[in-house]
């Protein structure tokens, strides 16, 4: 469990600057790399900046069966849209010509596909990556060997998330095709546990569903959220919620967000999942202002808020006043000893350049000390 009486600790969100594709004894090295980086700046929770994943979501068609690629078919009912599905009518001309990072994309655009393609589940899924996990571990550990850290934790996708990308065509119900997903899943969450480290469950489809349904009011997307929820808690079961953290996001795409769930509409969905520490965004201008959610939600009893105070939005470098300032006033709401300085998510691949993701993390250190030097 991360938690000082004396000071702010730190930790990041994700993934972390390295070279894509590695494989072998380059991984190793890349991992070893990013650990004694972490270290040096100051970070106390590390993971193995996600060296291994060439996505955070979509690494893990590697590591389940039953999954197709095969054209696009007619569905009825409540189809899901993109994470940017509330956005478009708004602002459907950004969207279409910039990418995921808010690149402008080459003109002319491509015509799109007459048969689009997509995952879908075929057959009941099974975890088939125990070999992939094991590496992952193996590796993990080597470089944290001699190093100098509070917490080491491994994140890993959860069920919710992968229905983003992966349609059913096996299950008769979301509840049945969500519970096959979490129980391949569980495997993963086992061997990370088991290993002896943290588990962190990325988890941003808990808000950013919400874009993906524009017809939902707040009351249906509760229950759609809910369930999903449900089902995870139950891939968790028997594993001790101090080695478990939970990441949301928005989505971290680079789009206006101005048809964000609010994190009032399900910050009780949100810490009912069993776990010890919540990571949540808050240093961005779509949530900066959710501080205020605090005021009036109490933190349960025994809980970590890890707030996100530098943030994947902009290559401007959060000042550590700025930093400081955002974790004190999570401090004086939630007590200090609750509160775990972080990131808004994964910036590796989301600022301009690996300098900058590295320099934000040093403001971030560099601000906890200070705002523990208020605080303490």
């Amino acid at each position: 469990m991360l938690r000082s009486k004396n000071r702010i600790l730190t930790t990041h969100q994700g993934v972390l600057p390295h070279a894509p594709d590695l494989t072998g004894q380059a991984l190793t090295s890349a991992v070893r790399d990013v650990v004694k980086k972490q270290v040096e700046i100051g970070i106390n929770s590390v993971n193995d900046g996600e060296c291994s994943k060439f996505n955070f979501t979509s690494y893990a068609r590697e590591r389940l069966s039953g999954i197709e690629l095969l054209p696009e078919k007619l569905r009825t009912g409540r189809v899901p849209q993109t994470i940017t599905g509330r956005e478009m009518p708004e602002f459907s001309e950004f969207i279409r010509t910039h990418d995921f990072f808010g690149k402008p994309l080459p003109l002319p655009l491509p015509e799109p596909p007459a048969n689009p393609m997509r995952f879908y589940l075929t057959q009941p899924m099974k975890y088939i990556g125990q070999e992939a996990v094991a590496k992952d571990i193996a590796n993990f550990r080597a470089a944290l060997e001699g190093a100098s850290f509070e917490e080491a934790y491994l994140p890993a996708i959860t069920p919710g998330s992968i229905e983003h990308w992966l349609r059913n065509d096996c299950f008769a119900s979301d509840e049945e095709f969500i519970h096959n997903l979490g129980e391949a899943m569980r495997e993963e969450y086992l061997a990370i546990t088991g290993a002896g480290l943290t588990l962190q469950l990325d988890v941003p489809n808990l808000p950013d569903g919400w874009q993906m349904f524009p017809d939902m009011d707040v009351a249906e997307y509760r229950k759609y959220a809910q369930m999903r929820v449900e089902s995870l808690n139950y891939a968790l079961r028997d594993i001790p919620e101090d080695l478990i953290r939970v990441h949301i996001c928005w989505g971290s795409g680079h789009h206006p967000h101005k048809h964000d769930l609010p994190l009032a509409d399900i910050v009780d969905i949100v810490f009912s999942i069993k776990a010890q520490s919540y990571s949540v965004e808050g240093a961005n201008p779509a949530h900066e202002h959710e501080w205020e959610v605090f005021q009036d939600f109490k933190l349960p009893e025994g809980k970590v808020l890890i707030p996100g105070v530098v943030g994947h939005h902009t290559d401007y470098l959060e000042h550590p006043r700025l930093v400081a300032q955002r974790l004190v006033r999570y401090a004086r709401l939630v007590g200090r000893e609750n509160v775990v300085a972080g990131t808004d998510c994964g910036l590796g691949p989301r600022v301009g350049h690996a300098n900058i993701a590295w320099a934000k993390l040093e403001s971030l250190v560099e601000g906890a000390r200070l705002a523990s030097e208020e605080l303490w």
